[in-house]
């Protein structure tokens, strides 16, 4: 087995020098050792494609983290709603039902950065049309943007993505840095890495990209693994045996209609060209000798003629329908006044600038002439009214300049320049050519259209004229025999085209079969690590699962190639879409996304996941979360769901992540806001009602026991949870059905410190905690002692602090000394 190949960073785009691991130099080494015939040598030399040349930034685009996500009248949110993310690797959880706006970040994240949304690509466009705007705030103009961290140094930017129409593909798209300054979005977020890494995995693509041949996957993979190379290698190899065998069926066309038309013609060299074309293999030197038996001067004279009398000028037909459109797009291009569309341009800026005065001060008062309540609602949407049909009339404008450049090239493009043999010609034919050739030099659409339209008229008449006296000076020159004559010399020509074919075609099938198990051999070599993290990522996910994901592997090229998993259940082989069920399924594209997703030369320091707990048992869900954990560990993995169990088997794994929680209230008006630790939520809250002097005493002995017993119960939970996972290995289904039994305070201590609900935990409480007993006790039986004043208050908060910290901090099965 050869020394695996070192990846470069960015092995999809190699450096211009071969290095000693490029695939070139790799390919050239396996060549000098191949023991191949020398033709078949040379020609792979010959057709092994050049390294492609890296990128002027060294090859790989800049890192980039999201700090935020925010979205303005886009699906299920209405009013303006920023979700802010924590900066850096780590875990987020977006949490809220269906429903709540939590899927419309995620899929305004997708938008802003790619400009298109997945769930929506398969519907019809009438659906679209309905759903991507919010119902609820017709007002609102429509948006949606991220603001990145660029660069080493975290250079903020913010892509935006604005309507001022009802139409999808009519977006606004700006980026814009932290001083306010405009950046050109394709420099701020690299297309081909997003495509390569595409750091989204939306719902929609959980189940689609899995269907069928993962074609798509295929060819991202090829391009991440530098291996276009090796495609572009075989598909050089390949063009070279279907080029030759298309040369030797052309000449096998022409030899037997050749043959009958020989036989047919009373001419004694008619006969013996129809012998030379006879038997098994027709003999190319006798039709040789036989053409050749004429003076040199005789000769150039017939092909002088015979190019004359093949002579074709433009295509009249043609050219006329092409003058007819760049006519058509010059008035077009007139009556629009390209000119008046910078002016429109300007001004739906200045207006668009206004209106956003408008929006953030609030006021109605015009900044300009102080003229008071003038920029009120009704100018606004006066306003907004005028900035769409500027920017319509200023694209019309756009779109008719356009055209009419298309309608000069494509009459350029039927502008033939003078023949080669009748360049060196003084004839007035060679000189009607040129001036048709000069055409290509008019820019002008009507002056174009009217030089062209003439030249070609003339010219046209020119050929056919030329045409029919060479013809004419043929047939006079040899009778029957010539033009039959000059067929036989296009047979020729054919036959020993044919005849080198044939040799180079047997090489290059020799060659092909050497290179077929190399390249299979590199690329399963480029693409074992992405397999292996498939496998990894599988086996966390499903642990438990009889189904086992064996190898990944691509076969076939670019544009036709497919994704091979090798699947089995119970160590026999299987077809992996029948035997898995959907929560599997899920996990397997997880599978393939995330080593997709975190290679290392993406430059995307985060993951957008939505939904991906959907389908998943308990067991799939703990093993979600602890890949999840790990991908987190250098990168900032974001996850939106509705289901709670991702968030419980978080806790009971003990990870660490952010917990946001999405709200959505009437007319659409989205919330969020951060779910902290529950024991320090519950002693907050405690602590803040018990440092306010106005509360009545008789709410306070009432509500601040409730609280101060919620926080204990929470700690216990903690720490049973934390108890049954580590000491007992009880999974997350279990651990919730056992802490479901508990029902009292003292329950709940007990199981936490003894393991055992039953047991007397006095001892062990006292133990981590003096006088902490008298608490519990409390808690459980409903009665407290009075709590009149604030101070009373603030140590009820502090010996519940105390108690709950010592739960916490329990490490162990506490002795209850003999208690039963």
């Amino acid at each position: 087995m050869p020394e695996q190949p070192h990846t470069s960073p960015d092995p999809g785009i190699e450096s211009a020098a071969e290095s000693p691991d490029s695939l070139r130099s790799l390919l050239l080494t396996r060549l000098s050792h191949a023991g191949l015939e020398p033709e078949a040598h040379a020609l792979l030399r010959e057709l092994l494609p050049e390294e492609r040349a890296g990128k002027k930034n060294g090859g790989r685009a800049e890192p980039i983290q999201l700090r935020s996500i925010t979205a303005a009248g886009w699906r299920g949110i209405g009013p303006r709603t920023t979700l802010e993310l924590p900066p850096g690797p780590g875990l987020v959880v977006v949490a809220g039902p269906n429903g709540s706006g939590k899927s419309s970040f995620a899929e305004a994240a997708e938008t802003a950065l790619t400009g298109r949304n997945s769930r929506w690509e398969e519907r019809r466009a009438g659906d679209w049309q309905k759903g991507w705007r919010n119902l609820h705030s017709p007002d609102v103009t429509p948006e949606v943007g991220v603001e990145l961290a660029v660069g080493e140094r975290g250079e903020t930017v913010t892509v935006r993505q604005t309507w001022h129409g009802n139409k999808l593909d009519e977006a606004r798209v700006r980026a814009e840095a932290a001083d306010g300054s405009e950046r050109k979005p394709a420099e701020v977020v690299d297309v081909e890495a997003l495509n390569l890494a595409r750091p989204f995995l939306p719902y929609s693509e959980l189940g689609s990209m899995i269907n069928g041949t993962l074609g798509s996957l295929h060819d991202a993979f090829f391009k991440l693994l530098g291996l276009e190379l090796l495609a572009e290698f075989d598909g050089r190899v390949k063009a070279a045996a279907s080029e030759c065998d298309k040369t030797i069926k052309h000449a096998d066309s022409l030899t037997a209609p050749l043959r009958d038309e020989l036989t047919a013609l009373d001419d004694p060299r008619a006969r013996e060209a129809a012998q030379a074309l006879s038997g098994s293999r027709p003999d190319l030197g006798r039709v040789r000798a036989l053409l050749e038996s004429r003076t040199p001067a005789a000769e150039a004279e017939l092909n002088r003629l015979r190019q004359h009398a093949s002579l074709a000028g433009p295509d009249l037909r043609e050219v006329g329908g092409a003058v007819a459109r760049l006519r058509a797009a010059a008035a077009a291009a007139e009556e629009a006044r390209y000119g008046d569309a910078e002016e429109a341009r300007r001004l739906a800026r200045l207006l668009e600038s206004a209106l956003e005065h408008q929006r953030r001060s609030g006021s109605a008062n015009c900044p300009v002439c102080g003229t008071e309540d003038r920029l009120d609602r009704a100018w606004a949407e006066q306003a907004r009214a005028e900035v769409e049909r500027l920017q319509r009339e200023a694209v019309a404008a756009e779109g008719a300049r356009k055209a009419g450049t298309v309608a000069v090239r494509a009459v350029h493009d039927l502008v033939q320049p003078v023949p080669v043999w009748l360049r060196g010609e003084t004839s007035p034919l060679a000189s009607l050519w040129q001036e048709w050739a000069q055409c290509r030099d008019i820019t002008h659409p009507r002056e174009l259209a009217d030089r062209v339209e003439q030249a070609a008229t003339v010219l046209d008449d020119a050929c056919r004229q030329e045409r029919e006296d060479a013809a004419l000076r043929l047939s006079e020159h040899d009778g029957a025999w010539r033009p039959t004559a000059v067929r036989l010399a296009e047979w020729l020509g054919a036959a020993e085209a044919a005849e080198a074919a044939r040799d180079r075609r047997k090489h290059a099938r020799k060659a092909r079969t050497w290179l077929r198990p190399i390249i299979d051999e590199l690329r399963d070599e480029r693409l074992r690590p992405f397999a292996q993290r498939s496998q990894e990522v599988w086996q966390k996910l499903c642990e438990h699962s009889s189904v086992m994901l064996g190898s990944v592997t691509l076969a076939g090229t670019p544009g036709r190639g497919k994704v091979e998993l090798g699947v089995s259940v119970d160590d026999m082989n299987a077809p992996a879409y029948s035997v898995m069920s959907q929560g599997e399924l899920h996990s397997l594209a997880l599978s393939l996304f995330l080593p997709r997703a975190t290679h290392e030369a993406s430059p995307f320091g985060f993951l957008v996941i939505d939904d991906p707990v959907q389908s998943m048992d308990h067991d799939k869900v703990e093993g979600l979360a602890r890949v999840l954990d790990a991908c987190a560990k250098d990168r900032q993995v974001i996850v939106f769901t509705h289901d709670t169990r991702l968030q419980q088997a978080i806790a009971h794994l003990g990870i660490k992540a952010t917990v946001l929680r999405v709200t959505r209230q009437t007319d659409s008006v989205v919330g969020v806001e951060p779910l902290t630790d529950p024991v320090e939520q519950a002693l907050a809250e405690a602590r803040a009602v018990s440092l306010d002097p106005g509360i009545p005493q008789d709410v306070a002995e009432h509500v601040l026991p409730a609280m101060c017993r919620v926080a204990v119960e929470a700690a216990c939970l903690e720490t049973a949870r934390r108890r049954l996972r580590d000491e007992r290995g009880m999974g997350l289904r279990a651990v919730e059905e056992r802490i479901a039994s508990l029902d009292r305070t003292k329950t709940y201590v007990s199981f936490a410190l003894l393991g055992d609900e039953r047991q007397h935990a006095r001892e062990a409480v006292e133990r981590i905690c003096g006088g902490g007993w008298a608490l519990v006790e409390a808690f459980n039986s409903g009665a407290h002692a009075p709590l009149p004043d604030v101070g009373d208050r603030k140590d009820l908060v502090s010996r519940t602090t105390a108690l709950a910290t010592a739960i916490r901090r329990s490490t162990g099965p506490q002795q209850a000394g003999g208690a039963r």
